[in-house]
């Protein structure tokens, strides 16, 4: 049977996949930002959320790994978290890489506004039309894959609580088999008791019938051959 801290693990690391995701997804849509400044901070926020919740889950999957009994469970765990931190440090990077490259392509267009008047105004509605519709797009995509992710989770709860049923199941018939056990060796012990009684019996009759025919032949003895 999974134990509730197998399972507890295993949605550590489903959590820590999607979080993770969702950081990527935030990231790239930083690097397509192109304004305005209130944009940016706005998705930044969103990361910083993200990036509490990752951190939140990493650590519990540290402490998870340091609570397990077996030293090669307990290192395979640990190597897991060095895993997700390094990817996180790696997000990190790309996050303020991409808030950098942001601000300089705001501050182009803010130049090439300036310089090009209406034009410019109009493509950049396009563009940001067009980035709207991909950020919308990756989110649902990642809507969906958190849908099958709790979905997962479900199903390990439903697993967990049906093997937890087979085993109060077989404990219960091995407590009626052990009664059963004991109920056959006593049924045995009074079986074995009866038959030496009965060969005790069949002894004494034996002995009585001998002592009567004896007896008999003395009387018989005694009226034929009275003179012997």
């Amino acid at each position: 049977m999974a134990a509730p801290q197998d399972v507890h693990v295993r949605i550590c690391n489903q959590e820590i996949v999607k979080f993770d995701l969702e950081v990527k997804a935030l990231i790239q849509d930083i690097r397509d930002c192109s304004g305005p400044l209130s944009a940016l901070t706005e998705l930044n926020t969103k990361v910083k959320e993200k990036f509490q919740q990752l951190r939140h889950r990493i650590q519990e999957l540290e402490q998870s790994a340091k609570e397990q009994d077996k030293e090669s469970e307990k290192q395979v765990l640990l190597q897991e978290v060095e895993n997700h931190k390094k990817q996180m440090l790696s997000n990190q990077t790309s996050w303020r890489k991409a808030n950098l490259t942001c601000k300089i392509a705001i501050d182009n267009l803010e130049k090439a506004e300036l310089l090009q008047g209406g034009d410019l105004l109009r493509q950049r509605k396009t563009t940001k039309e067009s980035l709207a519709q991909t950020s919308s797009s990756i989110t649902e995509s990642l809507m969906g894959i958190s849908r099958m992710m709790s979905q997962q989770v479900q199903q390990s709860e439903e697993a967990m609580q049906t093997l937890a049923n087979s085993s109060r199941t077989i404990l219960d018939a091995n407590e009626e088999f052990k009664s059963m056990s004991g109920t056959i060796q006593l049924g045995r012990k009074l079986i074995t008791k009866y038959n030496r009684r009965e060969l005790t019996d069949k002894l004494l009759i034996f002995l009585a019938l001998a002592l009567f025919l004896a007896t008999v032949l003395y009387i018989i003895k005694k009226r034929l051959f009275p003179f012997l």
